[in-house]
């Protein structure tokens, strides 16, 4: 078997081409990846759903718009949903789909507030002196499979002045 042999030179010339083109490889393919606009997620209702024991659940309906030139395509989603800076409800759904380019969807998940996140929230109501703009924080993950994940934020008031008044 002939043994090929090269001058430390030569050698080194290819592993400097070779280093060269995977650089090249790993800052298209950052430049593809990061050349997605940020997706747009908006609350835009909560019902009632049956709970267990001491639990509240509701469905969270959420509008996703997709401002980019390519389709986005999601297989779950985890929400978060801060209320006063106080964690109240959290949820998860295995749903999964396609928002078309320049496109919206309307996703549905299920979140559950525990017994002891409801308390919790109730004290720190009452110790806020305005009801009338509570601020919340809704922190989610739509997974899109390896690297496609995409996290996102919503942020708001809430007027609580008027719950419970007819």
């Amino acid at each position: 078997m002939p043994s090929l042999s090269l001058s430390a030179p030569a050698a080194a010339r290819i592993a400097r081409l070779l280093l060269a083109g995977l650089l090249a490889l790993a800052l298209s393919a950052c430049a593809v990846l990061g050349s997605r606009e940020p997706i747009n997620m908006h609350v835009v209702g909560f019902d009632p759903l049956p709970g267990e024991g001491l639990e509240m659940r509701f469905a969270v309906k959420l509008r996703l718009q997709n401002p980019n030139t390519t389709p986005i395509e999601y297989d779950g989603i985890a929400l978060e949903l801060e209320v006063g800076g106080r964690a109240l409800a959290t949820g998860v759904s295995d749903q999964r789909g396609s928002v078309p380019r320049f496109g919206e969807k309307l996703l549905v998940v299920p979140v559950s507030i525990s017994a002891f996140s409801a308390v919790r929230q109730a004290l720190g109501l009452a110790e806020n002196d305005r009801l009338d703009k509570v601020p919340y924080v809704l922190h989610g993950r739509l997974s899109g499979g390896v690297l496609g994940s995409r996290r996102f934020t919503e942020k708001g008031t809430l007027n609580l002045s008027r719950v419970g008044r007819r």
